[in-house]
């Protein structure tokens, strides 16, 4: 049934996409199907955010569907699936006329969300194509997809701590140990294979550069005056060492001539790399990466409150200026030195915040009924941490409830980042989820129990603080009054649920 679910999720996108031969790559990270597309007009937006199973869109440098997480590892193979069988059947289909449905008219307000969160993400496009910021984008490009295995480890970790602290099955403690510490003990292969692969190398010889990283024969070689460590220098030595890699072998491809390609591009480019890590980049990147979590830990423990204030208050903003990005491999370089990241619990605090806001504006507009059906439709996923639909579609558009939640998430990181100073630190031992779904992947200096709660009680005081912030100083008085009365006696369409998240 489940299987039939998610074909007919498949089914119903594929079409409004254009079909088949408008789709030009097929790919998902933790929560959206990303389509390349060849011509963004053929898309029949509101049609597909009118879909039950579509939570919103976002156009990036692809077109994203957030489906949510676990429903879009599903749909996303069977999406492929169709596509491809569309593709045999019709070589060349007439592509789809990109004229919305009959009836697709938006209710005043909703409508307006609509176009404003359009022009604005529009905008805050134009403003991410910087050469820094899509450097960045890049970077992220390398680390989504190894996140579902770092939240499998990380839960099978978790799991295995509880075992281990209630006695309880002491055979299988070492297999899971296993099993949750073996991929983290590799992670730089994979980051150096998806290195390469971004930057247009070849994906195995960033991997093969990368794995001199991990090999314990490196503790025979001396750089700097002191012997080498496997693992020294983890994630950020593997990024280093596979873009180098990847300039080399294109210097190669440019050079050696074609008969002798074969066996002296991989040749020269995994010695004159490997090389290089081992008497450079292992040493340098080993220090940056003690630095990041030396500077990680410092900062919450001795100014935590305001560390936790700032940060919680400022990630919303990150995420629209796309910076957050920055953050993926600090996150994973904390991962692999402690067990687990201090800084996304503070993060993710400005999830609460954003919730607590749409609250408020749930409340304040008693006779607004499309935008109070589109909160209802987006709230679920927002606490479990998937806040485009309600960033997009209600906050940002209003203006002042997207300030009101960042002053949520502040709080709510102020709260976490006060515990962290007292000593109680609160982790997470995998990056991508947020919200509730950040529960079992918590980790912390003390006992289980004392770092749920400390971040459970994060979670209400953003919700609270967001909630109360945007009640009382979300909506100037003519705002308030236009907006509770625009479409007071309009019926809310369903298909309007998911309306104002918008690409």
């Amino acid at each position: 049934m489940s299987d039939d679910k998610n074909r007919a999720t498949a089914a119903a996108i594929l079409p409004l996409v254009g079909g088949a031969a408008n789709v030009t790559s097929v790919a998902h990270c933790m929560t959206r199907l990303r389509l390349g597309l060849k011509d963004r007009s053929l898309v029949r937006d509101e049609a597909l955010k009118a879909l039950p199973a579509v939570l919103g869109v976002v156009e990036d440098d692809t077109y994203q569907i957030v489906l949510g997480p676990g429903v879009v590892a599903r749909v996303t193979p069977e999406f492929t699936a169709l596509a491809d069988a569309e593709r045999a059947a019709h070589p060349a289909p007439e592509p789809a006329p990109a004229t919305p449905p009959p009836g697709a008219a938006a209710a005043p307000t909703a409508g307006e969300l609509a176009d404003r969160g359009a022009a604005l993400k529009a905008r805050q496009k134009a403003r991410n194509a910087t050469p820094v910021k899509l450097f960045l984008r890049r970077i992220a490009n390398i680390f989504v997809p190894l996140i579902p295995a770092l939240i499998g480890c990380g839960i099978i970790a978790g799991l295995n701590g509880l075992l281990t602290n209630f006695g309880v099955l002491p055979a299988i403690v070492p297999a899971l140990a296993a099993i949750a510490a073996g991929f983290l003990s590799l992670i730089a292969v994979f980051v150096g294979h998806n290195t390469a692969k971004e930057f247009g190398g070849t994906p195995i010889l960033g991997g093969a550069v990368a794995a001199i990283i991990v090999y314990a024969g490196v503790a025979q070689v001396t750089a700097f005056g002191q012997h080498l460590s496997p693992g020294q220098g983890g994630v950020l030595g593997a990024l280093g060492a596979a873009l180098l890699a990847v300039r080399i072998e294109k210097w190669c491809r440019r050079h050696v001539p074609e008969a002798l390609d074969v066996l002296v591009t991989p040749t020269v480019t995994v010695l004159v790399a490997g090389l290089v890590t081992l008497f450079g980049l292992m040493f340098l990147a080993g220090e940056v990466s003690t630095a990041i979590g030396s500077c990680a830990n410092w900062l919450l423990a001795h100014g935590g409150a305001a560390a936790g204030f700032l940060l919680g208050g400022l990630f919303l903003p990150l995420v629209m200026l796309g910076l957050h990005q920055a953050l993926i491999p600090i996150h994973t370089t904390l991962i692999e030195q402690q067990g687990y990241t201090v800084l996304l619990p503070v993060l993710a605090m400005a999830g609460a915040g954003q919730v607590g806001a749409a609250l408020a504006v749930y409340a304040r507009l008693p006779r607004n009924r499309s935008i109070r059906t589109t909160i209802k439709s987006a709230l679920p996923a927002g606490f479990l941490g998937v806040g485009e639909p309600l960033i997009y579609g209600v906050s940002l558009p209003l203006g002042r409830p997207f300030v009101t939640a960042c002053v949520g998430g502040a709080f709510g990181g102020g709260f976490v980042g006060l515990f962290n100073q007292l000593g109680t630190a609160a982790g997470a031992t995998a990056i991508g989820p947020s919200g509730w779904a950040l529960f079992p992947l918590l980790k912390g200096n003390h006992p289980l129990g004392a770092t749920l709660l400390v971040y459970a009680l994060g979670l209400i005081t953003g919700y609270v603080t967001g909630f109360l912030a945007t009640y009382f100083f979300g909506f100037a008085k003519p705002a308030l009054r236009d907006l509770n009365t625009a479409d007071a006696s309009a019926p809310a369409p369903t298909r309007q649920k998911h309306q104002p998240t918008t690409a």
